[in-house]
């Protein structure tokens, strides 16, 4: 797939998930929500525990591939970040389920290659030492490929990765480039990417005699949408299904800008994350393709409004979002 990240306003007219609210989530009614993508093709999506996902049959060749001690237990330990939100992985309306795209793409995987799918939900630290400590074979938590990550961990890519700066409707603001940061008061999560690049952005305004970014970090999404709210922050940067998917649910911010997750000359990607040389990444790789291929992916993908962000093949290891200074 291309490499070349679109620029900004492409991506804001072409792939940013402008996600309209049409209905609300309601537990009596099997918990639903109405969306509607950048087309206007509505989604209903379910927000119950019983999620009656789109299956796979098994394919022999591929789960062959898969490490003899992985084959013969016969389940797959994926994690996941417990903070993540709708529409990635998030608690279904029992709030004890774990549900969303990729916890839906995870068990297509998981069918090709025979596996059972047991998903861990930790705080977002713990995923790498989990995977570093092989408590968990595969990370499938809107994980993008960063050439700092590839020294320890080995990808297989799965869905475009753009980020939203989310900011109170009626804000005014527009956000393209580090300029339309400068000065401001913006919230991101610790150890993502999104937060490599606002850094890198706060220090780009300095070099150029602006305003650096006042970063903030909050406990939980719920502490930084009141600061949101209240005034307290100009700006959330986070991944942009959720960042849209906030905004059309709650009717109190909009997204005023997208950006690639590798920043502006390539194309972020999200992908399946485990730990290098433990000898899962091909089989990832190829369980996707095969799902990719057979059309279930793209069911998945359409299931929770995020066609937009589809890949036409699971790459290996591809160019991630380059070291700082770099």
């Amino acid at each position: 797939m291309p490499v070349l990240a679109r620029s900004t306003a492409a991506t804001t007219a072409g792939l940013a998930l402008v996600l309209l609210l049409t209905g609300c989530s309601n537990p009596s009614d099997g918990g639903t929500t109405e969306v509607a993508d950048s087309s206007g093709t509505k989604t209903k999506i379910d927000l119950s525990a019983d999620q009656k996902r789109i299956t796979t049959a098994k394919v022999d060749s591929i789960a062959a591939e898969l490490p003899a001690a992985v084959r013969e237990r016969g389940t797959l330990e994926t994690v996941a970040s417990s903070s993540s939100a709708a529409p990635l992985n998030f608690y279904a309306t029992d709030n004890k389920t774990v549900i969303g795209v990729e916890t839906d793409i995870a068990h297509l995987v998981g069918d090709v290659l025979g596996l059972e799918i047991r998903v861990n939900p930790v705080s977002w630290e713990n995923i790498f030492v989990g995977l570093d400590s092989a408590k968990y074979d595969v990370g499938f938590s809107n994980i993008t490929v960063t050439e700092e990550r590839k020294e320890k961990y080995d990808f297989a890519t799965y869905r475009e990765d753009n980020l939203g700066f989310e900011a109170k409707k009626g804000s005014g603001l527009k956000v393209d480039g580090p300029e339309d940061v400068a000065g401001l008061t913006v919230a991101v999560s610790s150890g993502t990417n999104q937060e490599k690049l606002l850094i890198e952005w706060s220090k780009e305004n300095e070099e150029a005699g602006r305003k650096p970014v006042d970063i903030k970090y909050y406990q939980s999404d719920s502490d930084t949408y009141l600061a949101l709210r209240s005034g307290r922050i100009d700006l959330y940067l986070g991944p942009n299904p959720t960042a849209a998917y906030h905004a059309a649910t709650s009717g109190q911010t909009e997204v005023v800008g997208t950006y690639s997750g590798a920043g502006a000359d390539l194309q972020g990607l999200i992908a399946a994350t485990t730990k290098k040389d433990s000898g899962l990444v091909r089989p990832l790789a190829d369980a996707l393709n095969e799902v990719i291929g057979n059309g279930t992916y793209g069911k998945v993908l359409a299931r929770w409004g995020l066609s937009d962000e589809a890949v036409r093949t699971s790459e290996i290891n591809p160019p991630g979002l380059p070291k700082t200074g770099e």
